[in-house]
């Protein structure tokens, strides 16, 4: 479902760090308050990252209720935006890249040195 996120109209990130300990209710209210979104939107998902970067979580009202999604990696981490403390809206190409483990806000491309190459 996180992978795909079929069904979703659009998607909301939450740039910076977010304390994944809290639920439902907590990362509902910080999508009101913090964010000054409505959480009960429907087919609109939230996303937020914790300070490890190998796992986040997906808020999703489905109009009868909250959806809590959770992924963490087994390896590596996600590459998640830090600086501003507000939402961004992503495109679907960006989340995309979010769960390739690129930075969709500001992906970066490593050069590469011809003396490097094999």
């Amino acid at each position: 479902m996180l992978a795909e996120a079929v069904g979703v109209q659009q998607i909301f990130i939450a740039v910076g760090y977010t304390d994944l300990r809290k639920g439902i209710d907590g990362l509902a209210q910080l999508v009101g308050t913090r964010f000054d979104l409505n959480p009960f939107q429907k087919d609109v998902l939230f996303l937020f990252c914790g300070k490890r970067s190998d796992r986040i979580k997906g808020l999703l009202w489905e109009g009868t209720g909250f959806l809590l999604l959770y992924k963490r990696l087994e390896s590596g981490s996600f590459t998640w935006p830090r600086n501003p403390e507000e939402a961004a809206e992503i495109t679907r190409e960006q989340y995309a890249m979010l769960m390739m483990g690129l930075n969709p806000i500001t992906p970066k491309i490593r050069e590469v040195h011809p003396e490097r190459v094999l």
